[in-house]
């Protein structure tokens, strides 16, 4: 129960901040995504073949890059593709469920933190670190940025 609960905290904290933002996938797409790739990691933790579990996370994150490739669309021609840091937050959120499904708690816990802390960065940091200026907010006189 305690790896299954886990799985879903660890779901639900990413699925907060992506709703926070107003992404297509939130609270409850990543809370599934993480309790339900626990109970698949922890079914198989504890056989007696040791592959098992193995086999199990290797099948659940290629399965789930399907459900991330859903995510990723090209609007009206733009050669820029949307939805690529949900798609891999998704992805991310899988590899959660996994380690929280076969009990490695301190992994669990520092990859979930580092995931928010990751996804808390908007663009204008990551425009800093290419060394362009920041783009303005989005108003009602500007539009919005094309980030």
């Amino acid at each position: 129960m305690l790896r299954l609960l886990a799985g879903l905290v660890a779901g639900v904290a990413v699925g907060w901040q992506r709703t926070l933002q107003r992404k297509s996938a939130g609270l409850r797409t990543f809370g599934l995504v993480g309790i339900g790739t626990a109970a698949a990691a922890s079914l198989f933790s504890e056989t007696l073949h040791p592959d098992a579990a193995s086999r199990v996370v290797q099948g659940v994150l290629t399965g789930i890059g399907f459900l991330g490739a859903g995510l990723i669309i090209h609007r009206n021609g733009e050669m820029n593709p949307h939805g690529l840091t949900t798609a891999a937050a998704v992805w991310v959120t899988a590899s959660l469920g996994c380690a929280a499904g076969l009990g490695k708690w301190l992994v669990t816990l520092t990859a979930t933190v580092l995931v928010l802390v990751l996804l808390a960065l908007d663009h204008s940091v990551e425009r800093r670190l290419q060394g362009r200026p920041p783009m303005p907010e989005h108003d009602e006189e500007t539009g919005p940025s094309p980030d």
